[in-house]
């Protein structure tokens, strides 16, 4: 009986995990999709118009207010920092002693002995630190929660499809109905609690699994 090379075992291992890899985590707190709820049956009242189960007024704003209605978030995220820190110190110190006159032996001869010493010692250190970033786009979300104050939780996912490789841009939140402007679309700036990711399974992630297995196996097979 013949045994299976290690690498074709470390092959196999290495698509195994890439596999189950394929769908990028999240931070997004609630479900990406919300259906509207069902409304309760109302038996008709002997042939009035008005039934209140499903009454929108003709002439209401048309802006989302109820479980499953949608809305656009336009993504408008732009941050930056900076920090710099600068610290130092620094200390000079001498010492020096001259031998006297000994015995009546001249001074240009006890100079010898004489002593003097000179130390020195600074510190310095600087560091600094900045970081930027620019997220744009938009997004369509659905209202998965109405407070009792009248606040929208909101949340979304859209994914893109390219070539081999899903990007996933996903959106959680809380909206107040003031700020939906005309379209329905609010700013990212306006949302409470906002969670925006942007992620991607492309196959760039499952080559640095498959090098990360690739240098273990070598690292243990013999010459």
């Amino acid at each position: 009986m013949k045994c299976v090379p290690a690498i074709v075992i470390g092959s196999l291992l290495a698509v195994l995990l890439a596999g189950c890899a394929s769908v990028p985590e999240t931070i997004i707190q609630h479900p990406s999709s919300t259906m509207p709820q069902q409304q309760a049956a109302v038996a008709p009242s002997n042939g009035a118009i008005f039934q209140a189960s499903a009454y929108r007024p003709m002439f209401e704003d048309r802006r989302p207010r109820l479980v499953g209605d949608i809305l656009t978030i336009a993504i408008n995220e732009r941050t930056s920092a900076g920090k710099t820190a600068a610290d130092s110190a620094s200390k000079t110190g001498s010492v020096s002693f001259a031998a006297p006159t000994l015995f009546g032996v001249p001074s240009t001869t006890t100079a010898k002995a004489s002593l003097s010493a000179t130390s020195s010692n600074k510190f310095e250190d600087k560091g600094s630190a900045s970081s930027s970033n620019t997220f744009s786009g938009t997004i369509t979300v659905t209202v998965a929660q109405v407070l009792s104050n009248g606040n929208l939780v909101v949340a979304g996912e859209k994914q893109v499809a390219l070539d081999k490789g899903v990007e996933y841009v996903r959106f959680s939140g809380v909206v107040n109905p003031d700020t939906v402007g005309a379209g329905n679309v609010v700013s990212s700036t306006q949302v409470a609690d906002a969670r925006v990711e942007y992620r991607t399974n492309s196959r760039i992630d499952k080559a640095e699994i498959m090098s990360q297995l690739t240098r273990f196996f070598l690292s243990i097979l013999p010459m």
